[in-house]
């Protein structure tokens, strides 16, 4: 019998579809190997976090004895409380005002320390990180006795330029201010350390071909460096953004939400109106408003980041 020729075409594509079958198997082994060792994480995430909040929700549903269903009662109550709206007020100023100083004075620092020679880079990103190691409830400890009304360090120094005693923490503008002060002071090193990286990650080729264009040094950050680092940028803003809103010990230590509520945000209230009032489920509903605030802020940043990953 004669062999019968097999066309090329034929045997090309079989061994393509084989390649991609064994592909798609290293593929599936591969995931299923990432998913089991992720497990642990995942298992530990639904413990710490979907649980407590699973739970928050159902608490808020209860009346204040927890033994009465009563559904929306509780966001109804604070609706109608001017204390909960001036939460709300202050929680977003706070949070607004010192997340774009962290970033700024963050961004400012990291071209600093970028521009610093190899050598002494080591050192002053150390000093520079020193904030942002120490614990919060500490240093805010420190900041207490600097804004103290009777030992201020603050109104020491100024009394020598002829500027009177400023009430710090007794003032309710003041008081924002402090807070705010410091919150900057403690999450600015977090922003230095990301945007450093990111720097670092920007090639210099680009630098060079902006020169060779003509660029100053501001063209060159706004037409190179941010473009380079937007999507780090928003990722360290929205993480920024949810912890400076669940922020309790600065607010706690230094100002426990005074002068009348004017320093409140919703962590300290929540902890003012569930623990020390002995109303859990109120507690639980305060806290639980921050989610559909952080979820806007969240959906528009992660689109915009989605946006610019589909252009690019």
């Amino acid at each position: 019998m004669a062999d019968v020729a097999i066309p090329q075409g034929k045997v090309l594509s079989k061994r393509r579809e084989s390649k991609r079958s064994s592909l798609r198997n290293a593929l599936r082994h591969k995931s299923t190997v990432a998913f089991l060792m992720a497990l642990p994480l995942i298992l530990l995430i639904a413990v710490l976090v979907i649980y407590p909040a699973l739970y928050a929700i159902h608490l808020a549903t209860l009346n204040k004895a927890m033994t009465k269903f009563v559904g929306f009662g509780n966001f109804e109550f604070l609706f109608r409380r001017e204390t909960f709206w001036l939460v709300v007020k202050q929680s977003c100023i706070f949070a607004i005002t010192a997340v774009i100083f962290k970033a700024l004075i963050g961004f400012i620092v990291a071209h600093f320390a970028h521009n610093v020679p190899p050598k002494g880079q080591r050192k002053w990103r150390g000093m520079l990180l020193v904030p942002w190691v120490i614990p919060p409830a500490m240093s805010t400890l420190a900041w207490l006795w600097l804004f103290d009304p009777s030992y201020s360090a603050f109104n020491y120094t100024l009394s020598f330029f002829g500027i009177g005693p400023i009430p710090w923490t007794g003032d309710a503008l003041w008081a924002r201010f402090s807070v705010i002060l410091v919150n900057v002071w403690y999450g600015a090193p977090f922003f230095m350390i990301m945007y450093l990286a990111a720097l670092k990650s920007v090639p210099d080729q680009l630098y060079e071909a902006a020169a060779i264009d003509g660029a100053n040094w501001w063209q060159r950050i706004w037409y190179v460096t941010l473009p380079m680092m937007r999507n780090i940028i928003a990722i360290t803003t929205l993480f920024s953004l949810i912890v400076t809103f669940a922020n309790f010990d600065i607010v706690r230590i230094l100002t426990s939400g005074g002068p009348l509520d004017h320093t409140h945000i919703f962590a300290t209230w929540a902890f003012r109106v569930g623990i020390e009032g002995s109303d859990i489920p109120l507690g639980a509903s305060v806290s639980l408003f921050m989610a559909p605030i952080l979820a806007v802020a969240a959906i528009f940043i992660l689109r915009d980041i989605s946006k610019r990953g589909n252009e690019a």
